[in-house]
C-alpha cells in the first residue's frame, strides 16, 4: 500500500467525483496525429490538454497547430499554452511574450506554467505572472505544473496544482501534503508515467485518495532524452472508459 499522509476530502475519496484527463504536451500534429484526434472524440473526460509548440508558442504561427487546437476547441476542450518558467529562471518579460502569442496564434484558453517554483520565495513574482496573463482574456486559465507539493500559498494563485509529476515508481509510495485536504479535487492534477497496465486502478485509487481530481497516467517511460508525454498510453481506450461516461466507437 502506498504510503499516505492526510486523506482526501470525502468526495474524492469515496470516488464521487468525476476525475478527468489533463494532457502535459502531445507532440506536434504531424507527429501525432491520432492523439490530437482522439481528443475531440464524445465521451474523452478531458479537463486540458497542453499546447507545446517548440518549448512555447514558437516563432511563428504553425498551421497544423492552429488546425489541431481550433478542432479541439470546437469539440469544447481547454486548450492551454505551454509556458516555460524552468523553476523561476525566464524573466517576466519572456513569459508574457510568449503569452500573448499563444493568445494571438492559437486563441488558447490559458497557460499551463511548466517547472512553476514551488518555495515561498517564488510566491510574489509567480503571482505577478499569473495576474498578467489573467488579463489576456476572460476566464483565463491557469495551471501551475509544480511537479511537487508547493508552499500552499500558491493555491491562492492558480486554477489548479500540478503537486506530482514523475514516474510510477515513486508516485505509488508518495505522501500527500496536508494542506491539501483544505481544498476540493479540482485544484490538483497528478502526471505519472511508467504506469503498467495492471497497475493502473491502484494509481486511479492513489489519485481520488489524495485529491487529485485531473490525471494523467500513461505506461510511457521517461527515458534519456525521451519524453513520456508525447503520445497516448497503450491503454488509451482503457483509461477512458474507467473514468469517463465510455469509449465513442
Amino acid at each position: 500500500m502506498p504510503h499516505l499522509t492526510t486523506p482526501a476530502p470525502a468526495a474524492a475519496a469515496t470516488g464521487s467525483g468525476r476525475v478527468g484527463l489533463g494532457i502535459p504536451g502531445y507532440a506536434h500534429p504531424l507527429l501525432a496525429p491520432v492523439e490530437w484526434a482522439e481528443l475531440t472524440r464524445p465521451g474523452t473526460p478531458l479537463h486540458w490538454a497542453v499546447l507545446n509548440v517548440t518549448d512555447g508558442p514558437g516563432s511563428r504561427p504553425d498551421p497544423h497547430c492552429t488546425e489541431a487546437v481550433g478542432r479541439l476547441r470546437g469539440a469544447g476542450g481547454t486548450v492551454l499554452g505551454h509556458l516555460a518558467m524552468r523553476g523561476g529562471e525566464r524573466t517576466f518579460g519572456e513569459l508574457v511574450s510568449d503569452a500573448h502569442r499563444f493568445a494571438d496564434w492559437y486563441r488558447v484558453d490559458g497557460f499551463y506554467l511548466d517547472g512553476a517554483p514551488a518555495d515561498r520565495s517564488g510566491l510574489a513574482e509567480v503571482r505577478r505572472v499569473a495576474d498578467t496573463l489573467r488579463g489576456l482574456g476572460e476566464d483565463v486559465r491557469i495551471v501551475l505544473g509544480h511537479g511537487t507539493h508547493p508552499h500552499e500559498g500558491y493555491a491562492d494563485i492558480a486554477d489548479q496544482l500540478v503537486t506530482f509529476a514523475g514516474a510510477w515508481t515513486d508516485y505509488r509510495w508518495s505522501q500527500v501534503a496536508e494542506w491539501t485536504a483544505d481544498h476540493p479535487p479540482e485544484r490538483f492534477c497528478h502526471l505519472v508515467h511508467g504506469v503498467p497496465r495492471t497497475h493502473l486502478e491502484e494509481a486511479l485509487r492513489i489519485a481520488r485518495w489524495q485529491g487529485a481530481g485531473t490525471i494523467w497516467f500513461t505506461d510511457r517511460r521517461g527515458a534519456p532524452n525521451g519524453d513520456p508525454w508525447a503520445s497516448m498510453p497503450a491503454y488509451w481506450d482503457e483509461i477512458v472508459s474507467r473514468i469517463g461516461p465510455g469509449v465513442s466507437e
